[in-house]
């Protein structure tokens, strides 16, 4: 086996499943006014309501670079609000704002558009969430 032919890479797929999977997103999430990488941000704080920046950050993978200007993009959205923490001013926290919290309700349909939208049925998409899932936790190990 040629190990160096594009078709024998298992990263090559992984990374343009990636974005292909962002940009089924793309349309419906433009419904709710949202990026995706917005919409991830979006989906910590449904499930957290706070966290600090570093938390989302491990959260989701992303260094504070990354995370700075999304934020700053829901902030003048008026989806979330940055303070800094009373305890240590190095530390800001993300809230949902009234407004963030209710775009939830509008959020609910997004998970159900994406699967229709690929033709996948839900053991395929768990399935494939759960090989990925395998994956990142393996890599998360090995790096540690």
């Amino acid at each position: 086996m040629d190990y160096l032919k594009l078709e024998n890479q298992a990263c090559f797929p992984v990374y343009a499943l990636s974005r292909v999977l962002t940009a089924h997103y793309k349309p419906i999430l433009e419904g709710i006014d949202l990026t995706y990488p917005q919409y991830l941000v979006m989906l910590v704080l449904w499930e957290h309501q706070q966290l600090s920046v570093k938390e989302i950050g491990e959260k989701l993978l992303l260094d504070s670079g990354t995370l700075t200007p999304l934020l700053k993009k829901l902030e003048s959205k008026k989806l979330v609000s940055r303070i800094r923490s009373a305890a240590d001013e190095r530390v800001v926290m993300i809230s949902l704002t009234k407004n963030g919290a209710a775009l939830k309700e509008k959020a609910v349909s997004v998970p159900e558009s994406f699967k229709c939208s690929l033709g996948l049925s839900i053991e395929e998409m768990v399935s494939l969430r759960n090989t990925i899932n395998i994956i990142l936790e393996r890599t998360k190990q090995n790096n540690k």
